[in-house]
């Protein structure tokens, strides 16, 4: 049918994830249910296609719990971020940059990036320049 799913249970065992036909499951569901029981995830099949996975309440719940982590973990970097942009310094940085004239960022760009000493030289020349107008 296609690649072998795998699936990491609630207690850490790696487990193929078995196949069974939707009719199977209507007609043997204490069956199909006693699968996920054990800890293993049973794919539910339409046609051969999956089309659901019945994983126990205690892996749902691993899998759930797994996933609010990184998410209150970026909402409170996002919290601190936001926080640090409310200072006074970061506020007149940015005014600062939204006054400065191209040159001016290009020349922070060229300072910014680690190029050796000739390269950036050549670079500052480029950017004091005048441009020849059409």
């Amino acid at each position: 049918m296609g690649d072998i799913l795998r699936f990491r249970n609630a207690r850490g065992e790696l487990v193929e994830v078995e196949t069974v036909p939707a009719a199977r499951l209507k007609n043997e569901p204490a069956t199909v249910i006693d699968r996920v029981l054990t800890g293993r995830a049973v794919a539910i099949t339409r046609h051969d296609k999956p089309r659901a996975v019945l994983i126990s309440y205690e892996d749902f719940r691993e899998l759930a719990a797994a996933r609010e982590a990184p998410l209150a973990a970026l909402g409170a970097e996002f919290d601190r971020l936001l926080e640090s942009m409310q200072a006074p310094a970061a506020k007149k940085a940015v005014k600062s940059a939204f006054e400065s004239s191209p040159a001016d960022i290009g020349r922070s760009a060229v300072e910014a990036v680690a190029v050796p000493p000739k390269l950036r030289a050549a670079a500052r020349r480029v950017i004091r320049r005048p441009r020849k107008t059409k």
